[in-house]
């Protein structure tokens, strides 16, 4: 925890100089129509794509992982983004596809949960190259538009500047889709409640095994000072099917109670892709994901920001946090329990089978 702690002191040190260089993030390119068809080929399945004209299959919502909380969703055939970065600079071709891949979706919308680097340090680049909105808080807005000078970005403020958490709002950004956005609580360490059992980081060697290359290396270190922005959970809702995703999981049985009263509201929903890992692991473990599935009563839930993001320093393989989950899954009561669908890294990146899920609606 030492070193952790240590680790971000270092980061809010250099957050002025990353600051002052993130003009040198490239915009990737875009080839046209056959690119795109084969980027969603790749990220939604051949049987979902039409390879003339990249169409998704619609009556569908598919996702694919593509590190820490970032996804690639279509939903009834929209195609947009869950948060946007594609690990690297610690490592160098762990997650197996690159920000200009992504762009090649051609997103409609960028979701952003909150800016630090792990989850928005690709987003303005693919915004500009696709013409895709970011949606996020007022404060992203501000930030994630001029992050290259010169260019700006379309953002919609989903939650306002300076809302506080269980602030809770509808946005039009995908037509024929609902979606629904609370300020909630960025993860932060609390005292242990002597309930729960910690978990630590056991450091991986990654790092090594996949070493990262000077331009990924300069990459990270321009976004490591990137401002949160405020934390938002987005809930989804087509054709009677409803999914939640959150890139954070905050202390809000300690900080901010009112906001599980506020989750409740949501509940149930069918799928909740949700944060496990956050400070609080090393007081009270993985109590603050299970207290957000026992609001939102997810009959499935998928983890994320659970794998090798950042080693050794600041994250494991998400093997590791297996039987921790599991454990804590055995506390909620089995009329409730959520079916757990878990992710392991590196293996079931890009994997659109395992996260296909049918609407109401007919094909």
């Amino acid at each position: 925890m030492r070193r952790i702690l240590a680790l971000l002191a270092l980061v809010a040190l250099a957050a002025p100089a990353a600051a002052a260089a993130q003009s040198a993030d490239p915009v990737p390119s875009l080839r046209g129509r056959a690119a795109m068809v084969d980027a969603r080929t790749k990220f939604f399945g051949r049987a979902n794509v039409d390879r003339r004209t990249g169409a998704v299959r619609r009556g569908r919502v598919i996702l694919s992982w593509f590190g820490v909380s970032s996804f690639a969703m279509a939903i009834d055939g929209r195609v947009v983004l869950l948060d946007a970065w594609v690990p690297r600079g610690r490592t160098s071709g762990y997650v197996p596809t690159s920000p200009a891949e992504v762009a090649r979706l051609h997103p409609r919308a960028i979701f952003i949960g909150h800016a630090h680097f792990d989850h928005a340090a690709d987003a303005t680049p693919i915004a500009l190259a696709t013409g895709a909105r970011l949606v996020g808080t007022g404060e992203h807005c501000a930030d994630l538009r001029t992050r290259i000078p010169g260019r700006r970005a379309r953002c919609v403020a989903a939650i306002p500047a300076g809302a506080a958490p269980g602030t809770l709002r509808r946005v039009q950004v995908l037509p024929g889709i609902e979606v629904t956005a609370l300020e909630h609580v960025h993860s932060a360490q609390t005292p242990a409640d002597g309930r729960n059992e910690p978990v630590p980081l056991v450091p991986s060697d990654n790092a090594e095994r996949f070493p990262p290359r000077p331009q990924d290396a300069a990459a990270l270190e321009r976004h490591l000072g990137d401002a949160m922005g405020g934390a938002v959970l987005y809930r989804f809702r087509v054709g009677g099917f409803s999914l939640v995703w959150n890139d954070s999981v905050g202390p809000l049985v300690d900080t901010a109670p009112g906001v599980l009263r506020v989750l409740r509201r949501l509940a149930p929903v069918d799928v909740q892709v949700g944060a496990i890992q956050g400070f609080n692991q090393f007081s009270n473990g993985l109590r603050d994901p299970r207290t957000y599935m026992e609001a939102l009563r997810p009959r499935t839930f998928v983890p994320n920001h659970h794998d090798d993001w950042f080693p050794p320093t600041l994250s494991m393989p998400a093997a590791n946090y297996l039987p921790y989950l599991r454990r804590q899954l055995a506390r909620i009561p089995a009329a409730r329990r959520p079916t757990l669908r878990f992710l392991r890294d590196r293996q079931d990146y890009v994997s659109p089978d395992l996260l296909t899920f049918r609407t109401a609606r007919r094909d």
